[in-house]
């Protein structure tokens, strides 16, 4: 028997809903009929729209969509305004205040506190200058995955073209919009590995061959990689080399067969690295064979090895990431600004646009760490640029901490999350640049915090993993984390090992601190934090990892935030209100 959500979708589904949506917006949140909203909230999906949790009802968040990170000029500005005009709710965040952008671990940007009667405007600001918001949501492939600097930066296979031809032929397909779930496609060209296909649905990663005697540019394929519900799953090779020309239609093929294979009647069972675990890699490899038109080939020689995007290796054998500053292929540079968390104010994303213009082309890019990058910078405008205030908040060269940090949405909008995030993490990052030292060579300590078991902030592939619980202490429940250690994604993508669970989120900042201090003490020379975690020993850095509470931090919501309407607030919530955002009145 189909899964509810199934018999949603068939009665209406892809870009129909839009116009069901635009009628909802047009007459206000009331015209949605109670008992059919969690209906019309699932379809929403697909245009990007989310309902926000319980408690914040009439209240959405809007999920972009910019294939591979690339914002062109004008796009950033026209998202920063939406942001200041619209995304700004009843309540403000401790850390953050109220109107901001999120950037996303898949390379785009979310926009919280929206109205739905504000939904169709906001759409025309966006769309004006080519910003969509289609299938960034519910069961369908989700923003396209690449390297951010992919056509700026040297590749050893151009992967633009491939993403873009991806984007209008399949991503653009309203045929394929019903996936049995969400679906992630990476392809990279780069040797790095920052489109992390090691953890998406179907990955082609830079690989070469000797075919007849000439060596051949192209893709290895990976299929079936994933973060979710503490069943995490590297991404299986299908000893499957392509080329360039074949890519396309190799993603198409894979993306159709799980279309009308996959399991549709249990969800927590059917993302595309359980359908890999049910056929096998073998009949995959097969299924696909049959068809496509051209000639297999094993797979080439990959370039794993050097992979340094979150690999655990030394900064000496290249970046972890893209903050800082760094050459492109045309001699002109990209400017890589951290953005603790992922979260940046209104004013500043503008600000970002207008530098992005005087200093650049007028594009920015987004990275899959939830960063910005501005891109060609001449060497001319270079250290003018560098000593805007800007770049004093949103540093290329950040503390270790905050260069290395990530962060989910959280229990401020989630429904899903058990603790909050952002503010949280804010926090924490503060509290250890002040007062834990990290050796000199060490310029990144990655702690990814995801507020549930989803892991939309990637807490398996960090240095340090916090995962979003609740625990008892002194006698009240409180908000809580599961922490773990050695997540990294490179040439043997680790996910990490829990080492406390249920630690109350006072007690996270002193027993990081303790892990981090002995990484520091005990290390060997040159040692990093994921390969003193293997020499260490698990056992050992239990031991060392004791939670206790720290002067000079105050978490912002240890009370059980998951009950209150919104985490910074303890009164009553105002929730549902008008299209002014004023109360509705119960007695209405």
């Amino acid at each position: 028997m189909a899964h509810k959500k199934e018999e949603y979708k068939a009665e209406l589904y892809g870009d129909e809903v839009r116009e069901k949506l635009e009628e909802f917006a047009e007459k206000g949140w009331e015209s949605i009929p109670e008992d059919e909203r969690e209906k019309w909230f699932s379809r929403f999906k697909f245009w990007g729209v989310f309902h926000h949790r319980g408690g914040q009802e009439s209240y959405f968040m809007m999920r972009l969509t910019n294939c591979g990170g690339v914002l062109e000029p004008d796009q950033l500005r026209a998202i920063g305004e939406v942001a200041r005009d619209y995304a700004k709710g009843p309540a403000e965040n401790p850390e953050f205040g109220n109107g901001w952008i999120d950037l996303t671990t898949r390379q785009s940007i979310q926009l919280h506190w929206l109205k739905l009667e504000d939904i169709p405007e906001i759409w025309e600001k966006l769309e004006a200058v080519g910003v969509s918001s289609r299938s960034a949501g519910g069961d369908t492939m989700r923003n396209i995955s690449g390297c951010p600097v992919a056509g700026k930066a040297e590749e050893y296979v151009e992967s633009r073209p491939i993403l873009d031809e991806i984007q209008e032929t399949i991503r653009d397909d309203n045929d394929l919009a019903n996936m049995p779930r969400k679906f992630n496609i990476s392809v990279t060209g780069c040797k790095q590995g920052c489109a992390q296909d090691s953890i998406n649905d179907i990955g082609l990663e830079p690989a070469h061959k000797f075919i007849a005697g000439e060596e051949v540019e192209g893709f290895n394929v990976r299929v079936g990689g994933g973060l979710g519900g503490r069943e995490p799953r590297e991404a299986r090779p299908l000893d499957l080399f392509i080329r360039p020309e074949h890519a396309v239609e190799t993603v198409r093929a894979f993306v159709e067969f799980y279309h009308e294979v996959g399991n549709r009647t249990n969800r927590s069972k059917n993302r595309a690295r359980f359908f890999v675990d049910e056929h096998g890699t073998d009949a995959i490899r097969e299924e696909l064979d049959e068809r496509l038109d051209f000639e297999f080939e094993t797979a080439g020689t990959d370039f794993r090895g050097e992979y340094t995007y979150n690999a655990g290796k030394h900064t000496e054998y290249g970046a972890h990431d893209h903050v800082g500053v760094y050459d492109q292929k045309d001699d002109k540079n990209y400017v890589g600004l951290s953005v603790p968390v992922g979260r940046l104010s209104a004013e500043d994303a503008i600000e970002l646009a207008d530098l992005a213009d005087a200093y650049g082309s007028g594009e920015v890019r987004l990275t899959r760490r939830q960063n910005p990058l501005i891109m060609d910078v001449p060497d001319g405008n270079l250290s003018n640029l560098l000593n805007e205030p800007l770049l004093e908040k949103h540093s290329p060269e950040p503390n270790p901490f905050v260069q290395g940090a990530m962060a989910c949405t959280g229990t401020e909008f989630c429904s899903l999350a058990l603790t909050e995030t952002k503010a949280r993490m804010a926090r924490l990052l503060r509290w250890l640049g002040d007062n834990v030292d990290v050796p000199d060579d060490v310029d990144r300590i990655k702690m990814h915090f995801s507020g549930c078991t989803a892991d939309c902030g990637q807490a398996m592939t960090a240095d340090i993993g916090l995962q979003g619980m609740r625990a008892r202490k002194d006698g009240q429940m409180v908000e809580a984390v599961d922490v773990g250690v050695g997540g990294g994604i490179g040439e043997e993508p680790t996910f990490i090992e829990w080492v406390r669970q249920r630690v109350p989120a006072d007690e996270a900042p002193g027993m990081i601190a303790n892990i981090v201090e002995a990484y520091a003490a005990l290390r060997s020379e040159g040692q990093t934090f994921r390969e003193w975690v293997d020499a260490t020993g698990h056992e050992t850095i239990v031991e060392l990892a004791e939670p206790h509470e720290v002067q000079g931090y105050t978490d912002p919501c240890l009370a059980d935030g998951k009950q209150s309407w919104y985490p910074f607030d303890d009164g009553e919530s105002p929730a549902p209100t008008d299209a002014e955002g004023q109360p509705i009145s119960a007695d209405d």
